[in-house]
């Protein structure tokens, strides 16, 4: 039984480390779309 609950604990937490890495990459290239939209922005003007 306990080797069922480590188990789960380990999957648990690496879930949980991949769904964080992920929202931080979104979070980049969201950062960047919106740099590059600046910078068009400020040479159309």
């Amino acid at each position: 039984m306990k080797k069922i609950t480590a188990g789960l604990m380990v999957l648990f937490t690496l879930l949980s480390t991949f769904a964080l890495s992920g929202c931080n990459t979104v979070r980049g290239i969201g950062q960047d779309v919106q740099r590059a939209g600046s910078a068009v922005s400020n040479a159309a003007k």
